[in-house]
């Protein structure tokens, strides 16, 4: 038997840039999670998620409000306490932070400082992949999720992407977990994982020490 597969990484973009096909696929890549012969329930979280509101489309830990703004620091803090917890687990989380601080950023001109979450992220080896692609290829992408949005208006603009990713690129290059910009130009979900494999073999991300 060989050692202990837990790898822990952060699938940040903005929207078309398959963080989630890709987060799926990871779950069944053998050299991320290893063989699998049966299938089980995989360990996925997002701060995508709207859960502060009860309606689609609401509020999260990304586009929190003002008001929630204490709920969404004490959700990234279970987080990371509940990350401490199972050190050995392999967690994959379809956006997270970034997302939150280019959000916040880009809607109400606030610029929330994480690194208190970094550096509990840091020990239990957290990476970063920034999925992006070209700007001429979200034309393409776009045509390919109308065919299954249940919100086709928010792809209306795709500048506002184009100008999403490259404030991620920004506070990427501010972190202090290992980042690496994914180009996702091709939608290529099973290349875009073996290029995640190969990283997180070089750098050591595979396994806990």
């Amino acid at each position: 038997m060989g050692g202990k597969l837990c790898p822990k990484i952060i699938l940040e973009g903005t929207r078309l840039t398959l963080k989630t096909d890709i987060a799926f696929a990871l779950n069944e890549h053998p050299r991320i999670v290893g063989p699998r012969k049966y299938r089980y329930h995989s360990p996925l979280i997002s701060a995508e998620w709207c859960a502060f509101t009860n309606f689609p489309w609401g509020r999260g830990p990304i586009n929190f409000s003002r008001e929630e703004e204490a709920q969404a620091m004490e959700t990234y803090a279970t987080w990371a306490r509940l990350f401490e917890l199972l050190p050995y687990y392999s967690w994959i989380v379809d956006r997270f932070h970034l997302s939150t601080r280019a959000c916040q950023l880009m809607t109400r001109d606030v610029n929330y400082d994480f690194q208190w979450l970094e550096n509990r992220l840091q020990p239990l080896g957290f990476r970063i992949v920034l999925c992006t692609r070209s700007p001429e290829s979200f034309v393409t992408a776009r045509e390919a999720r109308l065919k299954v949005s249940g919100k086709p208006s928010q792809y209306d603009d795709l500048s506002v992407f184009v100008k999403e990713q490259e404030l991620l690129r920004r506070l990427a290059a501010e972190s202090k977990l290992p980042v690496l910009d994914l180009d996702v130009s091709e939608s290529d979900v099973p290349r875009a994982c073996d290029r995640i494999a190969d990283w997180l073999e070089s750098t050591g991300g595979l396994y806990m020490p």
